[in-house]
């Protein structure tokens, strides 16, 4: 059951959603000196996740359609990013798409970006701010994992 609060839910996304989108904004950013987009970054992690998977259950994930998201591993293999493997069941009609090691090159580097911004805006503020983040993390990733 919900704890009570006095916090009306409606307020606190008003001021909680233009702060997430913000910092999305800024972490999507820092991979841009990398040579990729953010959503070629969240396409690469959903391929890291299930290596092999075809490009229909990839644009069912990622909710688009197929032809787009055939596009998007177009430009991801001739990046050097992914590449198509034989599928499953050797059922030579089916690909699979999994990541290169310059992929996994290129994600480690997104991390490593993304964690090093975090860590210098979070080292700017005082230890109850930090506190109060640190306690957030836990009631928000419960946001995400309680999707309909």
């Amino acid at each position: 059951m919900p704890a009570t609060t006095s916090a009306d839910p409606l307020a606190v996304a008003n001021t909680l959603r233009p702060v997430l989108l913000q910092l999305a904004r800024e972490l999507r950013r820092e991979v841009h000196p990398l040579g990729v987009t953010g959503g070629q970054v969240t396409l690469l992690v959903s391929i890291r996740r299930t290596p092999g998977a075809g490009v229909r259950e990839l644009a069912a994930r990622e909710g688009v359609s197929p032809a787009a998201m055939s596009g998007h591993i177009a430009r991801l293999v001739r990046a050097g990013l992914v590449r198509r493997t034989a599928g499953a069941g050797g059922d030579g009609r089916r690909v699979g798409i999994e990541l290169t090691e310059e992929a996994e090159r290129v994600l480690r580097l997104v991390r490593s970006r993304r964690t090093a911004w975090l860590v210098a805006r979070l080292r700017t503020l005082d230890d109850e701010a930090l506190t109060a983040i640190d306690d957030a993390v836990e009631p928000l990733r419960t946001l995400i994992e309680a999707r309909p």
